[in-house]
């Protein structure tokens, strides 16, 4: 329908096998010659195992082709076939005089004299059993025994088999693992790139007599590309839409959007399942992803730090590490022996009640501790020297109480001043009268009227 309009001579992309239209690129050329080869040497069984669509039957046709001169072809489509109804229709390919009739052990006496006959006559019998994977395993051990006839030096009847991936899988059967052991020959048949794609699309546009420039656009090479998976035959068939859809737009050049209509037309690009080996490896990818996370968890800082120290830096990175994380440790307070606590009077009332007690009169009264000036106090805080409230807390508990005549109470401070005492200065002088106040009502000893002085030095 477009032939004319692109200017070919005939339909560039038929899926029916042309040799006229192989292209041997894609190793297909060289898979080609080492097949002859492999026939012509008369050694062993042959496989090629190829996607659905990677161009087996093309590289039938072109054997059936090249060795036609040396070599008689038998040809098997239908694989699904038991042992005795292979051993017939390998006879009725020969034109055996067999009938309907014979055994097994009839078609095989036949066989095997004209395969001699064959090869007094230097001819060479090559049997191609198509789509191999179908053939049941007892076929398969059929063909096994068929590759034993043989003379003392050349083998009777050469096999090639050519089928899908999972004629390797049948293979790995214990039951024929005989006829794995005589295959000497194995090919396959991989995917064109996207390089050999564009260059096998060229080829089959020249082959039909196409003379201008490149039709399809970089982007439609690019989506032919991952719609086909490099597969010839569905490399034709989208090229096929491609084409009959720029056509429909009187258009001379092939885009995206043709090749977006055939593959819309042709639905190549399914969804594909999980199935239940990918969905186990991923659940046994999170499962052990969940094991490690766990077992990080639960480690210590100890284990941890030990193992930092052995990355390089390790050691010192956890001493520091150990520093910052333990921090300063805080100093205990030693605990206090357990004595009696007894009240302890602010000495600065005791000895104003003392002079008051004095100025009454008092005969008994306790000696007068006068207290610093303000003056005294204030030169003496500008030396910024203080005297610790222990020593103070001793002078008190010394002091302990004053009596009075008049009957006050002594007035006990809640908080002991802090006495300050000039570094090589004025030192404040206490009176030896605050000294040794015995406990309970013993009354204190008269006084020797000493008073607090300050003495003032250098």
């Amino acid at each position: 329908m477009y032939n004319e309009h692109f200017g070919l001579k005939r339909a560039p992309f038929r899926i029916t096998p042309d040799t006229k239209m192989f292209y041997p690129g894609g190793s297909r050329g060289e898979i080609l010659e080492a097949l002859i080869y492999a026939i012509s040497s008369g050694e062993g069984i042959v496989k090629v195992v190829g996607e659905v669509g990677s161009g087996k039957t093309m590289l039938c046709r072109m054997l059936e082709e090249r060795l036609a001169d040396k070599v008689d072809i038998v040809y098997l489509a239908n694989p699904s076939l038991s042992p005795e109804d292979t051993l017939h229709a390998i006879a009725l390919e020969m034109k055996l005089p067999v009938g309907p009739e014979a055994n097994r052990l009839q078609v095989m006496h036949v066989l095997q004299e004209r395969l001699l006959e064959k090869h007094a006559n230097n001819r060479q019998v090559v049997v191609f059993v198509e789509e191999a994977q179908s053939m049941p395993i007892a076929t398969l051990e059929e063909i096994r025994l068929l590759s034993n006839l043989e003379t003392n030096r050349d083998k009777l009847l050469q096999i090639v088999l050519f089928g899908q991936p999972e004629l390797d899988r049948n293979l790995e059967e214990p039951e024929i693992r005989q006829l794995k052991e005589r295959i000497t020959h194995s090919f396959y048949l991989q995917p064109f790139t996207p390089e050999q794609m564009r260059e096998y699309v060229n080829f089959r546009m020249r082959a039909v007599g196409y003379r201008g420039p490149d039709i399809f656009r970089g982007g439609a090479y690019r989506r032919l590309a991952k719609a086909s998976e490099g597969l010839t035959r569905r490399i034709n068939i989208l090229a096929d839409k491609a084409l009959l859809a720029a056509f429909a737009e009187d258009t001379f050049d092939v885009g995206k959007r043709h090749v977006k209509i055939a593959i819309n037309d042709s639905q190549f690009m399914r969804r594909r399942g999980w199935r239940l080996a990918e969905i186990s490896l991923v659940v046994g990818v999170i499962l052990i992803a969940a094991a490690v996370a766990w077992t990080v968890a639960q480690r210590s800082e100890t284990v941890r730090a030990q193992l930092r120290q052995w990355l390089p830096g390790g050691l010192s990175q956890a001493i520091a590490g150990r520093s910052v994380d333990e921090g300063p440790r805080e100093l205990q307070p030693r605990p206090a022996a357990a004595t009696p606590e007894t009240p302890r009077p602010d000495p600065m009332a005791v000895a104003a009640g003392s002079g008051a007690g004095s100025a009454g009169g008092g005969g008994d009264a306790a000696p007068i501790a006068s207290a610093p000036s303000a003056s005294d106090a204030k030169a003496v805080g500008d030396a910024g020297i203080e005297v610790a409230s222990d020593a103070m807390g001793t002078v008190g508990a010394r002091a302990d109480a004053a009596p009075t005549d008049a009957g006050a109470q002594p007035v006990a401070s809640a908080k002991r001043p802090v006495v300050p005492v000039a570094r090589g200065g004025s030192q404040l002088v206490l009176s030896e009268a605050l000294n040794a106040r015995p406990a309970g009502n013993v009354p204190l000893p008269a006084s020797t009227g000493t008073s607090v002085s300050t003495e003032t030095t250098g």
